[in-house]
């Protein structure tokens, strides 16, 4: 299924800071997300993803399609890796969970760790697992923000690989990151679509 985003306006805090962004994301591709720090791309990713509403605009395809990867690895400590991944294909309802778990521990190197209490994992080997929770959702669309954050340079190999093979099979991907993934698809600098601040009238003004 495409992902459409049309004319789409975005606020963080009920200010607008992108506003007109539009793209498609075909199956078997992925769209990359660049521009500096603060610009909105976080943003843009939980307001596709259905965390927060639109300012304006419109999503089309994105219904019961998309798994999100967000800064937090969203693990529960006490469980194992293997049941942490477990716990997430249950959340989102798949059928083959032994199945899914297993080639997401094979596809992010944790089968040695599948026992191991998320609590006691290193900063990569957590991010690993909070990534291995897409392979486990069964959806198409995966929504990741800088999914390379504490990741050695082969592990973010292994990721990029995983992706790939992602797309490959008909899924797509919505990525912002600072570095070269080697993915088939798009890049979108949002510098474009940055919002000019609001100027304040002398009232505001006499408050701040």
């Amino acid at each position: 299924m495409t992902l459409t985003v049309t004319d789409l306006s975005v606020t963080r805090g009920a200010l607008p800071v992108l506003s007109g962004v539009s793209f498609a994301i075909v199956p078997g591709e992925a769209l990359i997300l660049r521009g500096p720090n603060g610009i909105g791309k976080t943003t843009l990713l939980r307001t596709v993803a259905g965390l927060q509403p639109a300012y304006a605009g419109s999503i089309a395809g994105a219904e019961d399609q998309i798994a999100y990867a967000a800064h937090a690895d969203g693990l529960k400590p006490t469980l194992s890796t293997r049941e942490n991944l477990k716990f997430w294909a249950q959340i989102f309802g798949v059928k083959d969970v032994t199945h899914r778990v297993s080639e997401a521990l094979a596809d992010f190197d944790l089968e040695t760790l599948a026992d191991r209490p998320a609590a006691n994992l290193s900063a990569g080997q957590k991010r690993r697992l909070g990534l291995a929770r897409l392979g486990v959702t069964g959806r198409p669309i995966w929504i990741m923000d800088e999914p390379t954050v504490s990741l050695d340079t082969s592990s973010v190999q292994r990721f990029a690989e995983v992706v790939q093979n992602h797309l490959q099979s008909g899924g797509s991907a919505m990525i912002a990151t600072h570095i070269d993934l080697g993915l088939s698809g798009t890049e979108l600098d949002l510098t474009s679509y940055k919002t000019a601040p609001q100027q304040l009238d002398d009232f505001d003004g006499a408050f701040l």
